[in-house]
């Protein structure tokens, strides 16, 4: 059942909770094959720092509007009359050291914006369809679980248009799917690939017939990760991610300093109650 979520508007992105503690975020520009420019990256941000800490959302379906595309990546045409691809570097007042620090400044920023899906404390499926190009690769490399449907085709872009690509994909992609053969080959020749082939290599858990069952997956899969524990899922995440980028030592240690405050809820005997008695859990808002 739809429910209403108390959070703002935005230009770009459609958000809605298509059941109850499950927030749908589409982008929203479908005429434009939700290609992004600056203005849409710093949406992004704001969108999933706010759900990262709105109690009434427990896990969240990322998405794209329309029939055609989760997104086409960035919109080079916008990006050349703004933002590092308008940096002159044959501008007499700007030398190289100074295009350098604005060239610099402007992609951590647009790194930290695209990273705001991963740092998110809640859950984020991230569901494809249709053209996935370019920084769709950097996003859905930052959501937790990735589906598509079955006319989705994938591209690591960025050297066909003269670029390595920075906002997140070389780093996160490896880590992904653990073939650095085939992330090699995709990366440099922005080769596309289908999803059946993505899920060969493990970059999508699972491949649906069309859009809208893909969809319906996605919420399903959000709706049941909804229904725990908010402090188990939640912490769960934070030490999946921490572990990926740590030593199992340090991983293991992390755990149990984390786990020293979050055993002491009051989910951890309500859920072994509930499994005991046969009965759905009811935990409180986070």
């Amino acid at each position: 059942m739809a429910t209403t979520l108390d959070i703002p508007e935005f230009q770009y992105f459609e958000i809605s909770s298509p059941v109850e503690y499950v927030a749908h975020v589409e982008i929203n520009r479908p005429d434009k094959l939700n290609s992004f420019f600056q203005a849409m990256w710093h949406e992004l941000r704001q969108v999933f720092e706010i759900l990262s800490i709105t109690p009434s959302v427990r896990a969240i379906v990322f998405s794209g509007a329309g029939a055609k595309a989760f997104t086409a990546g960035l919109d080079v045409q916008a990006a050349a009359q703004s933002g590092v691809l308008a940096v002159n570097a044959e501008d007499p007042n700007l030398d190289t050291a100074r295009a350098a620090t604005l060239i610099r400044r402007h992609l951590l920023e647009f790194q930290d914006c695209i990273t705001a899906i991963e740092r998110c404390e809640k859950p984020v499926i991230c569901v494809l369809h249709g053209y996935t190009y370019g920084l769709g690769i950097d996003m859905l490399t930052c959501a937790d679980v990735r589906i598509c449907s079955d006319d989705t085709r994938f591209s690591v872009k960025e050297v066909d248009i003269g670029l390595a690509a920075d906002v997140g994909t070389l780093s996160r992609l490896p880590k992904v799917v653990g073939h650095y053969s085939w992330v090699k080959d995709v990366c440099l020749t922005a080769r596309v690939f289908g999803a059946e082939e993505a899920l060969r290599v493990g970059l999508v858990s699972a491949v649906y017939p069309g859009k809208s069952k893909a969809i319906e997956e996605g919420i399903n899969w959000a709706s049941l990760v909804a229904s725990k524990s908010p402090v188990a899922v939640q912490g769960t995440k934070e030490l999946l991610n921490w572990s990926r980028d740590h030593s199992v030592q340090d991983g293991l240690r992390y755990t149990g300093i984390w786990n020293g405050a979050a055993l002491q809820s009051r989910d951890v005997p309500m859920a072994m109650q509930a499994g005991m008695k046969k009965r759905k859990p009811t935990f409180e808002k986070l």
